[in-house]
């Protein structure tokens, strides 16, 4: 049964990830996909530099959730459950959370998966949505309190290659994941 604190207690931290997301606009970001080797637990590339799944990471961790670490530990458990198609024989601790089909799993893992539709409404802040850019190009943000101009929908934070920003672009790509993740 869930109580009218442990309620408050989840949308708290929903919104305190939205808030997070918000507070990384403000961080100048250069997109930059390159492999860094990253300290382990709670490693992140130089600053200043990300990619868009690095944003839902810093997001996490503002919140006290380190999820290099959870992915890594989940995937050295069911390494076979994630995708295979960077070659890889075993996990790798300084990328494996920075991928987005990764993440996907991960969330999907962790009974997160929320229902995919065209309906605004479905998409509350601190959501993680997923897109398929082009040819299984993957893309990740988090869903804020900001709402659109016409007051429709609310915004996400991203990096698609020009920084941390938060833009009016939930149907822009096609949705391919969307999450709900509280460890």
């Amino acid at each position: 049964m869930i109580t009218l604190s442990s309620a408050f207690a989840q949308t708290n931290f929903y919104e305190r990830l939205a808030d997070s997301a918000l507070v990384l606009t403000k961080q100048k970001v250069v997109y930059d996909p390159t492999y860094f080797v990253i300290n382990y637990p709670n490693g992140d590339t130089p600053n200043g530099k990300g990619v868009c799944t690095d944003v839902v990471i810093r997001a996490y961790r503002k919140l006290g959730i380190d999820l290099q670490k959870e992915v890594h530990e989940d995937m050295k458990v069911n390494f076979n459950k994630y995708p295979s198609k960077w070659g890889l024989t075993k996990p790798d601790k300084n990328i494996d959370h920075r991928r987005v089909p990764n993440l996907m799993m991960f969330f999907s893992r962790h009974n997160s998966a929320k229902i995919i539709s065209q309906n605004p409404k479905d998409y509350q802040p601190g959501d993680i949505v997923c897109w398929n850019l082009y040819d299984a190009v993957t893309h990740i943000g988090i869903v804020v309190k900001n709402k659109s101009a016409d007051g429709q929908r609310y915004l996400l934070v991203h990096n698609i290659g020009a920084g941390q920003v938060v833009e009016d672009c939930l149907f822009s790509y096609k949705i391919i994941g969307h999450y709900r993740y509280k460890k």
